[in-house]
């Protein structure tokens, strides 16, 4: 759920010389066509607009803050923006400037200097347990129609297009100054040539980014006007989009800077993303295109029950693995009495039945893994069988202490893959039989192998478990918008899984055999992950659990 954060304040811009002067009313015009969109509204200000607002809105979509103009000045920048935005090295440096709002108005950079902060504040005091918060400025129908967010309802189209925080920015030819900032300083802050600047007039992102750009954007605030160099809110924002492309990406608008162009394009399905650290992608929002990219396999044996309720399980805990995926169920059954119900669910869920006469678990697995290969539409999947049901249990944890919910678990899931790109990801921690704390691995490599990488541990226990087995070595340890993962020497096993097309051709088609066998693959994979030739990852929670309910008899179970 997103909701939209805004504010309005009387500055005396109405006072200023033609060309720069807009009065109050206008603005008050404009804002009041803001307030007519159905989304939730945060709305900073004073008491006569807290009047304008109750007058215009209804409580349960409307959060409004009182925030007088006297807050802006209860601040460490206030002065120091002062001092510099009358100084006439700075204002003279390019002839508009001295004119300007930002050099005219003593409360002009310091009220759009806080957006960042009003933004941050009012994720804290959020009383929608929203999702995302893009700040909207109050005047923005000056050159955005507000049909875009009634009638073409682009903010559940914004809400799909980026995890990271999302500006707007349009290219910018600089020479000497972007908005009275130095350019030669914005250039050895952002080591290049800046040819974009990010708009302030609309900007956000998920909750969980929120605070770490307010930080950001903090000391990147008072850094330069302590050092004498000031634009206004959006030659800052410039520079963090290029300092920090891990978790900003930006839309690029036409060269004119009108606002308009990126929600034309969100309503037509056509925004391109960007940052600086890869290539362009475009996000297609519709939920037919959004299907195409991302697969879902499930495998099922002989029981309809079991795979609806692991279906049930996945819209419960994150509806993105049914609502942004293709989906496959292969059917591995040997009683053809549950066909007719299984079609019945495919249909319901829009899966695509493939029908099997119990090729084994593994050797469904490898099924899997050819049939994804030749889907030239599909760059990810996820496997599970259907009897690993995501936990309900949002405050719960697994034996080993690892969360077991994590929101939007699927989208933080594809960018942690792609941001490290590893070949596969592990969606578990903890597993039935066993953790990845312990490398499982060590059972099933061939001896001269376990003798060669495990000099401590060269020998496998006559029976059962080694209670020493040797544990898993991890490289690093991160996170990524609270969802926390690890790399190294992570075994490949038939647990929940996030594959990339490249990882899914190392693992089962580079090198295949006869009779895949888990343990088989589970080796073949680890020596080629000791090499250097596979990248594996590990997400450090437990979302799901073995839970086979509709039990079978144990000689129908085969691996391949």
């Amino acid at each position: 759920m997103i909701t939209l954060v805004t504010g309005l304040w009387d500055i005396g811009r109405g006072d200023l010389q033609e060309g720069w002067s807009r009065s109050y009313q206008h603005y008050l015009g404009k804002f009041e066509e803001l307030l007519k969109v159905d989304s939730n509204l945060i709305i900073f200000g004073d008491k006569e607009l807290q009047d304008f607002v109750s007058q215009r809105r209804q409580v349960e979509n409307t959060q409004f803050i009182l925030r007088d103009l006297n807050w802006f000045k209860n601040n460490e920048y206030f002065q120091l923006i002062q001092t510099i935005r009358t100084n006439p090295d700075w204002f003279n440096q390019v002839g508009w400037l001295k004119d300007s709002t930002q050099s005219k108005l003593e409360m002009y950079n310091p009220l759009v200097m806080s957006k960042m902060f009003l933004l941050n504040d009012a994720k804290i005091l959020d009383k929608f347990n929203s999702d995302k918060l893009f700040w909207v400025d109050a005047g923005l129908s000056n050159t955005v129609h507000m049909g875009y967010f009634t009638h073409d309802k682009v903010m559940d189209k914004i809400d799909k297009l980026s995890d990271k925080f999302l500006f707007i920015c349009f290219p910018y030819n600089a020479e000497t100054e972007v908005h009275g900032f130095k350019y030669e300083e914005m250039k050895r802050l952002t080591n290049s040539t800046p040819d974009i600047v990010a708009r302030g007039g609309f900007f956000g992102g998920d909750k969980d980014l929120i605070s770490q750009m307010n930080s950001l954007y903090y000391g990147i605030l008072i850094d330069t006007l302590k050092r004498g160099f000031m634009g206004t809110e959006e030659s800052l924002f410039t520079i963090l989009t290029y300092q920090y492309p891990n978790i900003i990406d930006y839309c690029e608008i036409e060269s004119n800077g009108l606002v308009y162009k990126f929600f034309e394009d969100v309503k037509n399905n056509l925004v391109v993303i960007k940052n600086f650290d890869s290539k362009p992608t475009i996000v297609k929002t519709n939920l037919e295109i959004n299907s195409n990219g991302i697969g879902l396999y499930i495998i099922t044996f002989n029981s309809p029950n079991q795979f609806e309720t692991l279906i049930q399980s996945m819209l419960n805990y994150d509806t993105d693995f049914i609502t942004r995926t293709k989906k496959f169920l292969l059917d591995n059954s040997t009683d053809t009495s549950t066909t007719p119900r299984y079609l019945e669910l495919c249909e319901q869920y829009g899966f695509t039945h493939i029908k099997k006469d119990n090729i084994g678990i593994t050797g469904g697995r490898q099924f899997i893994a050819e049939h994804f290969n030749e889907q030239e539409d599909l760059g990810y999947y996820f496997f599970f069988e259907d009897d690993m049901l995501f936990h309900s249990g949002k405050t719960d944890v697994c034996k080993n202490g690892f969360g077991r919910y994590v929101k939007k678990l699927f989208t933080k899931s594809l960018n942690i893959l792609k941001r490290e790109s590893f070949d596969f990801l592990k969606l578990n921690f903890t597993e039935f039989y066993g953790s990845n704390d312990k490398q499982w691995s060590w059972y099933n490599v061939p001896q001269d192998f376990r003798q060669s990488h495990w000099q401590n541990n060269p020998r496998l226990p006559q029976q059962g478990l080694d209670p020493n087995s040797p544990n898993t070595e991890f490289k690093y340890i991160k996170s990524l918008q609270g969802l926390p993962y690890a790399s190294g020497e992570i075994y490949l096993c038939n647990w929940p899984i996030l594959m990339s097309k490249e990882g899914n051709y190392k693992c089962y088609l580079k090198t295949k055999f006869d009779h895949p066998f888990e343990q088989t693959l589970m080796s073949q994979c680890f020596q080629e992950t000791i090499k250097g030739n596979i990248n594996p990852g590990l997400l450090l929670i437990t979302p799901t659990e073995h839970n086979r309910f509709d039990h079978y008899e144990s000689s129908l179970r085969k691996e391949c």
